[in-house]
């Protein structure tokens, strides 16, 4: 067992996946550099105690580190994420939920009962990634009733513009679990809500977040012109949050199924530098913050779908099964807990269309099938990758009877969202 710390095993596994020697990452660090760095036998040294786990990069050397292999620093060297003092109200705020609609709707409304309604708003997006989709779908139209029937009153300006950011935001977030569901008229409607609520509250985030779900929704329907121009207008209303960072990351993964390697990168790129730049998420959890370990995520689906086509050795294929093996080790707990279900299950997708490259159906088929057996999943994207995982089987070993079970499977699942 490999008893290294799992940024050492990280650091090997990125430069022998890129071919590179140590010498040579020497020199792609100092091209990757702000400032001149030590002689060759001194970095050689670090280079050896690193990915050794010994001795551990300073701050001088994480970002050039991280840059230098296409991520972010938090991505290979994680950061807790902070709480902004109102985790108890967070983790209470769902069970009164009565008590706050009332206050929201008598005369007692006031800035606190906004806030209650905010902070419940944030929880129903910290359970986007584990709650059933049908339960959250309920509660999170709920209080969309509730607060659009609070929109009608009379309010002050400051009132009904925080009112309808949080509609904004539930908006956004029903949008999303319609999607994952296959509701796709539903989803559209919500996230045109969304846009709409950020215009009427003067939130661009909301309104790039409304963006960044059509650029979702054109990418898994193959519309990759919408993806480009999705992002171009998300990008124009808020260049500089969370949402321009996925933008970036869609905006990825539509120029590598165009087929234009140079422009994924050049996207991946834009997307790293300005993830790196934003300071970390208050709430790890939430479904609107991104997680900097979600870069990982971003590029294992570029490079997977680069690597269509390529030797099953080539740097491609060999970085997709980098970065997949990492959203699995960040996305289950030491308990084997599933923190991050979906991504897992596009993780184990990618590993599947890597064993089918290598001539290994049996780990394939093992990753495929477990890739569509959670309980929470993104419908449009499993369908979307794994439709990559059963074209690489159909064509190799089509007539095997493992291979005709598992693309019965994805056939049932595409029927079953029309």
């Amino acid at each position: 067992m490999d008893e290294r710390p799992a940024w050492a095993r990280r650091l090997t596994a990125e430069r022998e996946a890129r071919g590179w020697s140590k010498p040579q990452l020497v020199e792609a660090l100092r091209a990757h550099a702000p400032s001149e760095l030590p002689g060759q036998e001194s970095m050689l040294r670090w280079i050896d105690a690193w990915e050794a786990g010994s001795t551990r990069p300073g701050d001088r050397y994480k970002p050039i580190i991280a840059k230098t292999f296409g991520t972010v620093t938090a991505a290979i060297w994680p950061v807790t994420g902070t709480r902004d003092g109102r985790a108890e109200l967070v983790a209470g705020a769902g069970t009164d939920m009565l008590e706050i609609a009332t206050r929201l709707r008598g005369s007692s409304m006031n800035g606190a009962a906004i806030e209650e309604l905010r902070i419940t708003v944030d929880r129903l997006c910290c359970e986007y990634t584990h709650v059933p989709a049908q339960q959250l779908l309920v509660e999170g139209r709920s209080w969309l009733r509730r607060i659009t029937r609070m929109l009608d009153r009379q309010l002050t300006l400051e009132q009904h513009g925080e009112l309808a950011s949080v509609a904004g935001w539930v908006s956004a977030l029903l949008g999303c679990v319609e999607y994952d569901s296959g509701n796709r008229a539903d989803a559209e409607a919500a996230r045109r809500a969304a846009w709409s609520l950020g215009e009427e509250s003067g939130h661009a985030e909301i309104m790039a977040w409304a963006q960044e779900m059509r650029a979702w929704f054109a990418l898994t329907r193959g519309d990759y012109r919408g993806v480009l121009d999705a992002a171009e207008t998300g990008h124009a209303v808020a260049p500089g949050g969370p949402a321009a960072v996925q933008l970036h990351a869609q905006k990825a993964k539509a120029w590598a199924r165009i087929g234009d390697r140079r422009q994924a990168e050049v996207a991946l790129d834009a997307g790293r530098a300005l993830l790196e730049q934003l300071p970390g998420p208050d709430n790890l959890d939430s479904h609107f913050a991104v997680d900097p370990a979600k870069w990982d995520f971003y590029s294992m689906d570029c490079y997977r779908v680069l690597g269509n086509g390529r030797d099953a050795a080539s740097t491609e294929n060999k970085l997709a099964e980098c970065y997949a093996r990492e959203v699995l080790r960040l996305g289950i707990d030491s308990a084997g807990v599933e923190l991050s279900p979906m991504r897992n299950a596009e993780a184990r997708v990618t590993l599947g269309v890597i064993s089918a490259r290598q001539g290994e159906l049996e780990a394939a088929l093992g990753y495929g099938r477990s890739a569509l057996s959670g309980d929470r999943l993104s419908v449009p994207s499993l369908l979307m990758v794994s439709s990559e995982l059963g074209s690489v089987i159909g064509e190799r070993y089509g007539s095997d009877a493992g291979a005709v079970d598992y693309l019965n499977q994805l056939r049932h699942l595409r029927d079953s969202v029309g």
